[in-house]
């Protein structure tokens, strides 16, 4: 368990790609057909990776806890490309989001109510993935506001006047990317309803192995680098539990299976003043399991029941 410091190599590496990049399409003017192939292969694909790469920085997985100032600083510093001040912000709802997890008002990654009774149809769940970044970046300050920070505003400072020395840079790619999958499989109920999923695929060498999503929830101080290394000492632990395999299916089977969606969820009402009832009832996330009563409502408002996949 503990810090790995090459998280930092590879981010800085991604953060000036994106740089240069920027720099060329400002120097040499492309067309806009190649100008938005580069943004969504290169840019989109890259903030994908960054995101993930703020995740780790946000459990003090690159220099410690130990060195809370310098985590939060390089934190800023890969955040730059993508736009939105969101690096310290993250953090501090983050950190709710592994003690109160699938609580209806503790886990700013639920959806709101609107998104589970708004988005029920095909064509609505595929306008909610091109748009689930303005939802994931501004949810918990609906959900579950807390207090500004000074770090949050700087934060905000840093990255607003980046982005206007480079206004020029436009970033595309998070709603539908392949990558953007990962945000689906995490916790919405795909197989077993199992509450937590984990994603075993090619994408995990761009997204800091997040794939690995079960073990990250059982043991959040343990750096990405030794993720796969840890799944392979308890094999006979995680290989009994149901994942997946590729984003793109994800994405599909979100849009297009009958009783997915943002009602999908595993949801938990217990009283947030007692969290020794979480730790006696969800000692690990892959445990936690949902019943017919547990589930988000749907737009009919009865409760549904998400497609179960089994492990091939």
């Amino acid at each position: 368990m503990g810090p790995d410091i090459k998280l930092a190599y590879f981010s800085s590496f991604e953060v000036f790609l994106q740089f240069i990049v920027a720099l060329w399409i400002s120097i040499y003017q492309p067309s806009w057909l190649l100008w938005l192939f580069l943004t969504y292969t290169i840019s989109g694909t890259i903030n994908h990776s960054l995101g993930c790469a703020i995740h780790e920085v946000g459990h003090n997985l690159v220099f410690g806890h130990k060195y809370g100032k310098a985590n939060r600083l390089y934190s800023i510093f890969i955040n730059l490309p993508m736009g939105l001040p969101i690096a310290i912000s993250y953090r501090k709802y983050h950190q709710a989001h592994h003690r109160w997890l699938g609580h209806e008002d503790g886990d700013a990654d639920m959806p709101l109510l609107f998104e589970v009774k708004l988005f029920t149809h095909p064509i609505s769940r595929f306008i909610w993935l091109i748009i689930h970044p303005i939802f994931y970046a501004f949810r918990p300050f609906i959900k579950h506001p807390l207090p500004l920070t000074l770090w949050e505003i700087i934060n905000f400072i840093i990255q607003i006047t980046f982005d206007i020395i480079i206004w020029y840079y436009f970033v595309l790619g998070l709603g539908l990317h392949p990558l953007s999958g990962h945000f689906i499989s995490e916790h919405y109920l795909f197989a077993d309803q199992q509450a937590t999923h984990s994603y075993y695929g090619i994408g995990n060498y761009l997204m800091y192995n997040l794939g690995y999503h079960v073990e990250h929830h059982d043991f959040p101080y343990i750096a990405y680098t030794k993720l796969p290394k840890l799944k392979m000492i308890a094999n006979e632990y995680y290989e009994q539990l149901p994942y997946h395999k590729s984003l793109c299916k994800v994405l599909w089977d979100f849009v297009f299976a009958p009783n997915n969606g943002p009602q999908a969820h595993c949801v938990t009402s217990q009283d947030l003043s007692k969290p020794e009832i979480y730790k006696n009832q969800y000692l690990s996330s892959n445990l936690m399991k949902c019943t017919e009563s547990t589930l988000r409502t749907s737009k009919s408002g009865q409760s549904k029941k998400p497609e179960i996949k089994k492990k091939e």
